[in-house]
């Protein structure tokens, strides 16, 4: 993989991540701008090295056993946790799950990145972005409403 193309992912894992916390940032929800940028960021960082540990540690691809679905499923359990930190419970709330949903989402947004999946990767954007800004509109609350 060529410098450029590496340069070239991580810059649109950023930048997909930037639409849609640009959002949450605009509706002032606590994993904003930053928070998303860098949840894309660092799973696109995280399957781009998964591409390159053949060539970085100079050993014949034949010899390596490699599975990127084992980093897939690490990165898929990290962010897990990161975003179950943003869940708050109270007695009869809960508050931060759309949050945690959005870190998961967009740290596959991220990941479809790295690999340079962009259909995968823009689409999976502009359908979280909708979903958000569209469907956060159609939310009704229903306070008397128990868990």
């Amino acid at each position: 993989m060529s410098d450029f193309t590496l340069i070239v992912r991580l810059l649109g894992a950023a930048l997909l991540g930037g639409i849609v916390g640009y959002e949450r940032e605009s509706e002032q929800k606590p994993a904003g701008l930053r928070t998303i940028m860098l949840v894309t960021l660092g799973s696109a960082l995280v399957m781009v090295l998964a591409q390159r540990i053949p060539e970085l540690i100079r050993v014949q691809v034949d010899t390596l056993t490699m599975d990127p679905t084992r980093i897939m499923a690490a990165l898929v359990q990290g962010v897990g946790f990161l975003g179950a930190g943003t869940i708050i419970t109270g007695q009869r709330t809960v508050h931060g799950l759309t949050t945690a949903a959005l870190v998961w989402t967009m740290s596959a947004v991220g990941a479809a990145a790295g690999v340079g999946d962009w259909v995968l990767a823009s689409t999976g954007t502009i359908i979280s972005f909708v979903i958000l800004r569209v469907m956060g509109r159609l939310d009704v609350r229903h306070p008397e409403r128990e868990l």
